[in-house]
């Protein structure tokens, strides 16, 4: 599986600002290593104009899973969680190594939160003042149907509750990432601004592919 993204930058300066900034031009941060983001067609709530809908609440009733919000590095790592993650992207024709994930997890890395859902999924975050970038989710593969949706939901409520301005979803690059549309208050980057034409989006699923890989 490839990544699309237009521009690389690496960053030094690790402050809230900043950051704030480098996300709102586009850029989110990568497990390439400390300090590098990459711009991509990102896609991010307005938290102040979210709200659950009716599907919504039907998946969090389906995906009966609690979730915890642990600082990183993370103290509890164990080889099975590196293990789900590697199955679990294996699984999606994607490469995210153990030694990878356990690297994010228990060093001082990009990402400073990890989302436990009940120790049958995780999602590897960054948090500061003003956001919350829901990253690299992955759970049991034989998991409910629905949980990578609930999972998703379930940050986007932490996230809002939490008094946070936007969440950050990953981006969209394939038809398959459809389902972050449904969203109340999503907006997605054009590759020069922030764009709220979902109609626009879904064109640009279907009718082109990555120009650029990471």
């Amino acid at each position: 599986m490839s990544y699309l993204h237009w521009k690389e930058e690496n960053i030094s300066d690790f402050s809230d600002e900043n950051t704030a900034r480098m996300y709102g031009e586009g850029f989110v941060f990568t497990r390439a290593g400390r300090g590098i983001m990459h711009q991509t067609r990102s896609v991010r709530i307005d938290l102040s104009k979210f709200e659950l809908s009716s599907e919504n609440r039907r998946i969090l009733k389906k995906v009966e899973v609690e979730m915890k919000a642990e600082e990183l590095p993370y103290k509890n790592y164990s080889w099975e969680i590196g293990k789900m993650g590697k199955d679990f992207y294996e699984s999606r024709d994607a490469v995210f190594t153990a030694n990878k994930i356990k690297e994010l997890l228990t060093t001082d890395h990009n990402f400073n939160l990890l989302l436990n859902y009940s120790d049958i999924g995780y999602a590897i975050c960054f948090e500061d003042k003003e956001i919350l970038h829901y990253s690299y989710p992955f759970y049991k593969l034989d998991a409910p149907k629905d949980t990578g949706l609930g999972m998703m939901i379930k940050a986007i409520i932490y996230a809002k509750e939490n008094g946070l301005k936007y969440i950050y979803l990953g981006s969209l690059q394939r038809p398959s990432d459809t389902y972050k549309l449904q969203f109340e208050g999503l907006e997605w980057f054009d590759g020069e601004m922030w764009s709220k034409d979902l109609e626009e989006a879904k064109k640009v699923l279907f009718e082109t592919l990555p120009t650029s890989l990471s």
